[in-house]
């Protein structure tokens, strides 16, 4: 390959997300898998996955988790890159975590709509609405909107950080109004919600899940805390993504229903090889499956490309850095007694 043509390409990362190569001859099947290993030997490389990844990245992945597992991983690692496959945010985390580490992602296109929908001018705008309340921000969310936070929370986290504030404050809580009324409830603490939502999340059609319910019976159907509060109410139990993973695993029942994005049934299947697995069913009746394309983006091609040419490559400056990063700490102090 030319350099013209891998200038080219790097010349429209801001817009693709990834290196678009045409003339390069790609490894396939097993012999991918095998440059990747390769390259991340040669490179010092960690690979962290999200379970929400197509099922190929999380199977090659050194370490598979939710965010907070990963947020713990990306501030532990001792590798020299750091190759997260999950989305921006995600990425951007791990380099808050780690500024003298390069940190890089298949395709930057990977978003979130949480985190699409907050942002940092908003929460300031919040904050002066409200002078003594405390921010408490989702992990789902860019680093502008983490600078402004007091405390970042993940959903395996959320009600332990939440009681841990003090009562005797208001809690503004952003961007995900669903996981902030469940949490509302858990908790006992009135919180200032940010008007924000998972597309995901809020594709589950309760209607449809009921009827699944009514098939099943012998089924549990089980929901992560995204989702809408119709949703909620059929859910024999409500967790993190790690946290209905070891339901799945441990509980007695031989059939659930999934309330969350598909991708973690990969996992499931793994843990629990001889359970029927559902997918929770969504409005659209033309596609039965709760996928994020946004996690999706990022392929196989896209991630040996990412490690061959270490880009697309997470920049922050340093001044948002600092300040994003004091909030992500608390909330990993916090977390110490959770798994």
């Amino acid at each position: 390959m030319s350099t013209e043509t891998l200038e080219k390409a790097k010349s429209t990362l801001p817009v693709k997300g990834f290196l678009d190569i045409k003339d390069i001859a790609i490894p396939q099947g097993e012999d991918l898998v095998k440059a990747i290993l390769q390259l991340k030997e040669e490179k010092n490389a960690v690979i962290l996955a999200h379970y929400y990844q197509p099922g190929e990245i999380q199977d090659i992945a050194d370490f598979l988790g939710d965010s907070l597992q990963l947020a713990r991983q990306a501030k532990d690692t001792d590798a020299d890159m750091i190759v997260f496959c999950g989305v921006h945010f995600m990425a951007e985390a791990a380099k808050i975590l780690n500024p003298t580490k390069k940190v890089v992602l298949p395709d930057t296109m990977a978003g979130c709509s949480l985190a699409d929908g907050c942002s940092g001018e908003g929460l300031r705008k919040m904050r002066e609405q409200h002078p003594n309340a405390l921010i408490a921000t989702y992990i789902n969310c860019n680093a502008e909107t983490k600078a402004e936070s007091d405390i970042i929370v993940t959903s395996s986290n959320a009600e332990t950080v939440i009681e841990a504030l003090p009562t005797d404050r208001p809690i503004i809580f952003a961007p995900d109004k669903n996981l902030g009324r469940y949490l509302s409830k858990k908790t006992g603490r009135d919180m200032i919600l940010w008007d924000g939502s998972c597309i995901v999340h809020e594709a589950f059609s309760m209607e449809r899940i009921a009827q699944q319910l009514a098939d099943n019976p012998d089924a549990k159907m089980i929901a992560h805390p995204e989702s809408e509060e119709a949703v909620l109410k059929l859910a024999h139990f409500i967790g993190s993504t790690s946290a209905l993973l070891n339901f799945v695993e441990k509980d007695d029942c031989q059939k659930f229903i999934i309330a969350t994005e598909e991708g973690i049934l990969h996992e499931m299947r793994k843990r629990a090889p001889h359970k029927e697995l559902i997918p929770a069913l969504v409005f659209d009746e033309s596609c039965n499956c709760s996928e994020c394309f946004y996690m999706k983006r990022n392929t196989m091609e896209k991630l040996y490309l990412c490690m061959k040419y270490e880009l697309p490559e997470i920049i922050i400056e340093e001044e948002l850095r600092l300040k994003a990063l004091k909030p992500i700490e608390a909330m990993l102090d916090l977390s110490k007694s959770i798994k």
